[in-house]
């Protein structure tokens, strides 16, 4: 037994006799904070240790928590890119798709894309799931829902999903009504206009067309119905059949 000075309630220090190895120590964690200049190791430990956090980014080193979702800004059309998205990978074995996960770049730069579209470093791709559970590496594809030109989706973010490789980048700004569908072309993305009936379809993922007219209306059926168009075609086929011959060399 050792006896520990204990301050009682009229503030004097009093002797007060427990076993040492009784004490445990709680070590104490910041809070993240909007704007924190972290590492991603510090901010990652910050995040784990705040299980309420629904949403937290480090950007260039940066910590941006957005504020709460709206519905109709942010939450609906989420959800109808995540219904395009999941029919493709539904018709499409050996792609994978994520919704508000972390994904890992470097030491800088951990964001949480609304949603994404990648392949498997086992079939090609250039990224993995880690030892715990992230996605380490930049997907083949990123759609973030934003509220207009001036977020940061278009400017900081955008430059990181460049310089890591995300070779299909769309930003829905919902304030705006419009789509903008980036295609990295020489280490730049270029912006990718739809055609005369409003599609634009996918180079990296074949078969992926998306009705950026219908989307905007919220005509989540005609979206999907111009998807299916590209699930029909040959190309889409042909990238099916690679998926499966490059499986079949895994096993």
């Amino acid at each position: 037994m050792n006896d520990v000075q204990v301050q009682d309630q009229k503030g004097d220090m009093t002797p007060y006799p427990f076993r040492v190895e009784d004490v445990i120590v709680q070590e104490h964690i910041p809070r993240l904070e909007n704007g924190d200049r972290l590492t991603r190791a510090e901010f990652e430990r910050r995040y784990d240790a705040m299980p309420n956090l629904k949403k937290a980014e480090l950007i260039k080193g940066v910590v941006y928590m957005p504020s709460p979702v709206r519905h109709k800004k942010h939450s609906e059309p989420n959800t109808d890119v995540v219904t395009w998205l999941g029919v493709y990978r539904a018709s499409t074995p050996g792609v994978d798709t994520g919704v508000n996960g972390t994904v890992r770049l470097d030491d800088e730069n951990d964001p949480q894309p609304d949603a994404m579209l990648r392949l498997p470093a086992e079939f090609g791709g250039q990224s993995h799931v880690d030892e715990k559970d992230y996605i380490a590496g930049a997907p083949e594809l990123i759609v973030e829902i934003a509220s207009s030109s001036v977020s940061y989706d278009l400017h900081d973010k955008k430059d990181v999903y460049g310089q890591h490789g995300v070779q299909e980048y769309v930003v829905w700004r919902t304030e705006d009504r419009e789509i903008d569908w980036f295609r990295l072309e020489g280490g730049q993305y270029v912006k990718v206009a739809p055609d005369e009936a409003g599609i634009i379809e996918s180079r990296v993922f074949p078969g992926l067309r998306l009705a950026t007219t219908a989307l905007l209306a919220g005509d989540l059926a005609r979206v999907l119905a111009e998807l299916r168009k590209g699930l029909d075609s040959d190309e889409h086929k042909a990238f099916v059949q690679k998926l499966a011959a490059l499986s079949q060399a895994e096993k």
